[in-house]
């Protein structure tokens, strides 16, 4: 069948990504060369998929010049603050059809877009040992069964696409569960788990090296080595500037929140020495508190 569209999801505050996250969203970051939502949006053209949906909502104001440079459209989330992924499913329904899902930080090294597409499926790729992700048991080349860790195992990275008639079915589902309590906690993977059995999709195997997501400034450092001593962040280099180190001695950054789940700050580790950032106040101290 033909796909008619993309979904971009794009409307998360990405909090493991921070400090940069606090300042760009991490959608516009920048990875060898090319701005992530860019790049993606380039290789969603190339295929031949010519309407495309970003789901905004943090940052929102940060993606409107794509309307100009791509012909996209935006959507936005106004629930981003308080659901989860399921919330940029919601607001997209009215165009979800034989529909790509994406992320907006996803990394391709090459193009996996493709005009035709026969089945519902989700891309995958292989753990050599031990990993945190979500593994897939699969039967007959379908998805039977999704755990959280494993090893040796295929697990869910990247786009999905959804056929019609997974649309219907998985938007019917979200329909019925919006409005209960704890729902707007969950991603949208989640209520596939939970129903798994009604929702038939297949396993989409991809090589190593083909499908990247950065989760923190480690991550992109470790795919770009330019971000080492040059971290584009305004925060980290006032922090470097304060420290009297480079940019590349502020490592194992991670991010803390209030009590209200909001953004607060982040720990790092400078020189074998624990500090701590709060990003209202712009206060810097050494020592990691816990959290």
């Amino acid at each position: 069948m033909t796909v008619d569209n993309a979904v971009i999801m794009a409307a998360g505050t990405s909090s493991r990504f921070a400090p940069l996250s606090y300042e760009s969203h991490k959608a516009l970051t920048v990875v060898r060369g090319e701005v992530l939502i860019e790049r993606q949006i380039r290789q969603l053209l190339e295929a031949g998929i010519r309407d495309i949906y970003v789901v905004t909502g943090y940052k929102a104001e940060q993606f409107e010049y794509l309307q100009r440079s791509y012909g996209i459209k935006l959507i936005h989330n106004s629930s981003y603050e308080t659901r989860n992924n399921n919330g940029s499913i919601w607001a997209a329904r009215n165009v979800i059809r034989n529909t790509y899902i994406c992320s907006s930080d996803n990394y391709f090294s090459e193009n996996p877009f493709e005009k035709t597409a026969d089945e519902s499926y989700y891309a995958a790729v292989y753990s050599e040992g031990d990993t945190g992700e979500w593994c897939i048991t699969e039967k007959d080349g379908y998805i039977a069964e999704v755990r959280t860790g494993g090893r040796n195992s295929w697990y869910m990275l990247g786009h999905v696409f959804w056929n019609s008639a997974f649309s219907s079915r998985f938007l019917s589902i979200l329909e019925g569960e919006y409005d209960k309590p704890g729902t707007e906690n969950l991603l949208w993977e989640h209520i596939y788990i939970n129903h798994i059995s009604e929702l038939p999709m297949k396993i989409r195997k991809y090589p190593d090296g083909m499908i990247y997501e950065f989760d923190t400034l480690d991550d992109l450092r470790r795919f770009d080595s330019s971000y080492e001593e040059d971290t584009r962040s305004n925060i980290l280099k006032t922090i470097a500037a304060d420290l009297a180190v480079t940019e590349g001695d502020l490592r194992e950054i991670r991010p803390f929140k209030e009590k209200n789940h909001s953004a607060a700050g982040f720990t790092f580790l400078c020189r074998g020495r624990n500090y701590r950032y709060t990003y209202k106040t712009r206060q810097l101290q050494e020592g990691k508190d816990e959290e």
